[in-house]
């Protein structure tokens, strides 16, 4: 196998890419090695869910597209990355505010650090941002 394998999609700011981008992430992942029907498969399907909602309904019109780029490295550690050209960085909201939405980076970031990954978030050359996401490889790897 390669040292790293990468996929990317690209598809509109519109509700309906939310299942389209599920969709296609977990078919990368499959193909990959990753059997869908795994907790890892699971979380990894709910960070994209959240991540590229966050794209879609957060950025205000002012994104017409989003972005997926899935690397896996050395069959060690799976990069996951969401970009939209809204330059706001997401907030975490503050603990005593009550609302029924905004709570997406709250679970993401439980996500990640239950599964001993990490999170950051880099600006684009073009003023937006992509949120990566860096988690461990747990499919084993073929001979």
């Amino acid at each position: 196998m390669a040292d790293h394998q990468e996929a990317r999609v690209t598809l509109p700011s519109e509700p309906v890419s939310v299942p389209a981008a599920r969709r296609y992430v977990a078919r990368v992942l499959a193909d990959w090695g990753l059997p869908d029907d795994t907790e890892a498969a699971d979380t990894i399907r709910l960070i994209v869910s959240e991540l590229v909602t966050n794209a879609v309904q957060h950025t205000f019109g002012q994104s017409p597209t989003f972005t997926v780029d899935l690397r896996l490295e050395r069959e060690e550690q799976l990069h996951l990355g969401v970009t939209d050209s809204h330059p706001r960085r997401p907030r975490r909201p503050p603990a005593a505010v009550q609302q029924d939405n905004g709570r997406g980076m709250v679970i993401i970031r439980c996500l990640v650090k239950e599964c001993g990954g990490r999170l950051r978030v880099t600006p684009t050359s073009e003023g937006g941002k992509t949120v990566w996401i860096a988690l461990p490889w747990t499919v084993p790897a073929h001979p």
